[in-house]
């Protein structure tokens, strides 16, 4: 099995930013695609930002574009979205997710693995 922890949620100004982490438990990250979500107005998952195996393909919501980066560090075991620019719209629990999926999906029955998630929240 792969554990998935994510940090660095918390409290923040509509403006701010936040950093979050997700660390996963085995050398086998690497094998992986990870992706971050939370929850849609219909509180179902939707996929926020995705990052392929290698780090060379990534995808991002429409609401977050231009805004959040995910990255990863394979050496590190860890993937990490930078979230600038917050809106009180982004104030959700966000997930780390890990699928064994050849290519970048947003559906997520087809992620592994999951984090217990992290609050994040964007006051006015």
């Amino acid at each position: 099995q792969v554990q998935l922890v994510e940090s660095g949620g918390g409290l923040v100004q509509a403006g701010g930013s936040l950093r979050l982490s997700c660390a996963a438990s085995r050398v086998t990250f690497s094998m992986y695609h990870m992706g971050w979500f939370r929850p849609g107005p219909g509180k179902e998952r939707e996929f926020v930002a995705l990052i392929s195996r290698t780090g060379s393909n990534t995808s991002y919501a429409d609401s977050v574009k231009g805004r959040f980066t995910i990255s990863r560090d394979n050496a590190k075991n860890t993937v990490t979205l930078q979230m600038n620019s917050l809106k009180p719209e982004d104030t959700a629990v966000y997930y780390c997710a890990a699928t064994s999926a050849v290519a970048l999906i947003t559906t997520i029955t087809r992620y592994n693995y999951w984090g217990q998630g992290t609050q994040v929240t964007v006051s006015s």
